[in-house]
């Protein structure tokens, strides 16, 4: 019935070959239209995982506590210290700058010269308070004395440190972003307002007396949009070689137009309808469409290795291909849907961002069923080759299935024993390592930018200066109205306090119990002796009242008493150990007033999100290959062939986590995509080579005969491919982004590998198999297998 439908099928596309065409033309006409205005699109909440513990608790209290979202300005003097007219003044109009920049909650603005910046002192009068930089001094009328004045208040209120670097050598300037304007309520465009950061206050106020120093999301997320630009001249630089190769490997202009014309127009399509859906690009999601041309390039040369084959074989090219389009219609569909369902899974991580790059890949994946299994031989169809075409590729495949010849004996049974007895040793070994494969980034700073780059620079400039962690995990501590004037709940907060800070990778932990016991020393004298929490709750609330609101450790109700955590970095190893500290302390020790929730702050979103990762990438392996298996049993009905596909798809993936681990990659949003189109690379192979494994045995030649053969005829075009994606993607080791160097190497390997199990673990399983097990009856033929 299917093979019945299908031919039905070919017999009307070939015979309205101009019409079909024209038609897809038009398509390609209207998608490229929509497709040109696709732009880059980032966003801080769609980074978040939904639903998670730690994001609910972000988003609820998101305008009370320290954001997660948050810029850092330093300006940096190159010469001598802050202590000049010259260079306060500089920091007022950097503060200023920071202030009426687009998006910045004007609330959350600390520096100097803001008036939430305030310095508690105690006099034999009592307590006397101040501002940092008192309302009567303007930047216009420094002098010695009052510049005196400031930084003795600086000293006095502690902010040596925090606000002003250790060595006086620069200060800070602090803003939280909001990710949609409270008037307008348009989306915060980051990658322009980065750029506006950049040219505003970078290039602005920066010179040979001053440097300005910036981190945070919206500068990190520009400068990765920034590098992306290198991601297309890298785009580039592949997509010539990958041509050069195709033509190599065909030796013909028309067929490496046809595969590389075929390929990108599903890469139109993909972005014009992103554009139709009302989808960006974003910035890290920028290497999916190379990925996806990728896997058409690897459609598209199988295409043309079974068209030329019937080209050498005597028929005409509208035969040939009409030849490959049966051919290959059902293998490739199979691949191209695994590859589909594997993306698709994606949209299981409760992560935004990764379901929009699970909708575009899948689109673009989707689409090459037409564009690379329909169009290309559609396509090949119209072009003649004339004898001496014939004679050339006749003698190429000649002298590639010499070569491929080699590769025989993994088909016979003494070396397909060893092939799989090795594989098995391997799996253990690849096993074992991956299980303590890394979830998360594992370097400080922003790990898709290079280590030299301007932003990682100014991240370990600005922490090496500064005492106070740019990586903050707020405990969240909601208590009964006024639950913050009871002795108990704010000792029991008091002993979480010094527990986390015992925890290593933290620097300092600040909380309201603290702010109370130090003002309760104050009012004597000092003295460390009566640093302790008063049990009176009118004392107590007096020493809260000296601490102030500004201080963000508890809201106008005492309801929320948040307990910031300070660490070294977000490496994944210093987050994990942070976080199972924080829940073995709230399991160990509940207290019925006191629901300690995790986490705000850029610790615990970056926390949410690695163990959403952690939790979700097993089911969706699992997803994808039960997709695998059913499809394989369903084309082949045959349990061997399951077995001959799945098995080096996984041995190929547990070597990846493998290789992750050696590389320092760890498992993130944009690593995962890799590893599921990995496995889209996998079946590609696997599914062409075992297909026309299948059409051999049901022919009757034995198994080693049959692999044989099919070695020597899909084998070569199966390793060409992988080269050429190989070395086309390594070439991004050298791209300015980080990340993009990382997946370069990881894709790399994954292509080679996943080859390498194709063309040996693959015919050595099925014939190990096939020697235990002798098949009974006839092995029956795929569907329109030819």
């Amino acid at each position: 019935m299917i093979s019945r439908c299908l031919r039905a099928f070919e017999r009307t596309l070939f015979a309205h070959r101009k019409f079909v065409l024209s038609s897809l033309a038009m398509v390609t006409a209207v998608m490229a239209y929509f497709g040109s205005q696709l732009h880059m699109d980032a966003g801080f909440d769609k980074q978040l995982p939904v639903g998670h513990e730690y994001t609910d608790t972000f988003f609820k209290y998101r305008e009370l506590l320290f954001g997660a979202n948050r810029l850092i300005v330093v300006v940096h003097s190159r010469k001598g210290d802050i202590w000049n007219p010259s260079f306060l003044r500089r920091l007022s109009e950097v503060t200023h700058a920071v202030m009426y920049m687009p998006g910045v909650d004007r609330n959350t603005v600390s520096s100097l010269w803001t008036p939430n910046t305030r310095v508690l002192l105690i006099t034999e009068e009592g307590f006397q308070a101040r501002d940092v930089i008192g309302g009567d001094v303007i930047p216009e009328n420094l002098d010695v004395n009052k510049i005196a004045q400031i930084r003795e208040n600086v000293v006095l209120g502690g902010y040596v440190g925090s606000l002003v670097a250790n060595d006086y050598s620069g200060a800070m300037v602090v803003a939280d972003f909001l990710d949609y304007n409270p008037r307008t309520k348009e989306k915060t465009d980051y990658i322009e307002l980065g750029r506006r950061i950049e040219s505003e206050l970078r290039r602005h106020f920066e010179d040979d007396q001053a440097e300005i120093q910036i981190i945070g999301f919206a500068k990190q997320i520009s400068d990765i949009a920034d590098g992306a630009v290198s991601v297309v001249h890298y785009f580039g630089v592949a997509f010539v070689f990958t041509a050069l190769a195709v033509y190599w490997y065909s030796r013909s202009v028309v067929f490496t137009f046809t595969t590389l014309v075929c390929s990108l127009v599903s890469l139109v399509w993909q972005f014009g309808t992103l554009k139709l859906l009302g989808y960006g690009l974003d910035p890290l999601a920028i290497l999916v469409p190379f990925l996806v041309f990728a896997i058409g390039v690897s459609h598209g040369v199988q295409q043309v290795n079974f068209i030329s084959q019937g080209i050498c074989a005597g028929k005409s090219s509208l035969e040939a291909a009409r030849a490959s389009f049966t051919g290959l219609l059902i293998p490739g569909t199979m691949a191209l849907v695994t590859a589909f369902v594997g993306f698709a899974t994606l949209v299981l991580i409760p992560i935004p961002m990764i379901r929009e790059l699970s909708i575009t890949a899948s689109i673009g994946v989707a689409y090459k069923i037409v564009t690379n299994l329909v169009m290309l031989p559609v396509v090949a169809s119209f072009f003649h080759f004339g004898p001496g075409y014939v004679q050339r590729i006749t003698r190429l495949r000649a002298d590639r299935e010499r070569w491929m010849a080699h590769l025989d004996h993994a088909a016979e049974v003494r070396y397909a024993v060893a092939i799989t007895l090795t594989a098995v040793a391997l799996f253990a070994v690849a096993y074992w390592q991956s299980l303590n494969r890394h979830i998360g980034y594992l370097k400080p700073g922003a790990p898709e930018l290079r280590e030299q780059a301007r932003y990682n620079q100014d991240a370990v400039a600005i922490a090496s200066r500064f005492s106070l962690g740019l990586d903050v995990f707020t405990i969240v501590n909601e208590v009964p109205e006024g639950g913050c004037y009871d002795f108990r709940r704010m000792n029991y907060l008091d002993d979480l306090s010094w527990y986390m800070n015992n925890v290593p990778g933290v620097i300092s932990v600040a909380s309201l119990p603290g702010l109370v016991k130090l003002g309760s020393s104050g009012f004597n004298e000092g003295n460390p002796k009566w640093a302790s929490l008063p049990r009176d709750s009118r004392s107590m609330a007096s020493f809260i009242g000296l601490a102030g609101e500004g201080s963000g450790l508890y809201d106008p109700l005492c309801t929320v008493l948040p307990i910031n955590v300070y660490l070294s970095d977000h490496k994944a190893t210093t987050i994990k150990a942070v976080v199972q500290a924080a829940k073995r302390y709230r399991e160990a020790h509940p207290y019925v007033t006191v629901r300690v929730r995790l986490a705000s702050g850029n610790v615990g979103v970056q926390a949410a999100t690695n163990e959403v990762l952690e939790r979700t990438e097993i089911p969706m392996l699992l997803y994808v290959y039960a997709t695998i298996i059913a499809l394989v049993f369903f084309t082949y009905r045959d349990w061997r062939a399951t077995v001959a596909c799945c098995m080096p798809l996984t041995l190929a993936t547990f070597l990846g986590y493998w290789f992750m681990k050696e590389l320092d990659i760890g498992l993130t949003v944009a690593t995962l995509p890799v590893m599921v189109l990995a496995v889209g690379i996998g079946v590609d192979y696997a599914f062409y080579i075992y297909n026309r494994l299948q059409i051999y045995l049901a022919e009757g030649l034995p198994t080693v005969a049959a692999f044989q053969r099919t070695l020597r005829e899909t084998g070569n075009a199966t390793i060409f491919t992988a080269l050429t994606l190989s070395v086309g993607v390594a070439t991004w080791t050298f791209s300015d982004l980080k990340f993009q160097s990382d997946m370069g190497m990881l894709l790399a390997f994954m292509f080679m590998i996943n080859m390498v199990m194709a063309i040996t673990l693959l015919p050595a399983l099925a014939v190990v198999i096939d020697t235990l097990l002798p098949r009974r009856g006839p092995v029956r033929r795929p569907f329109l297998a030819h």
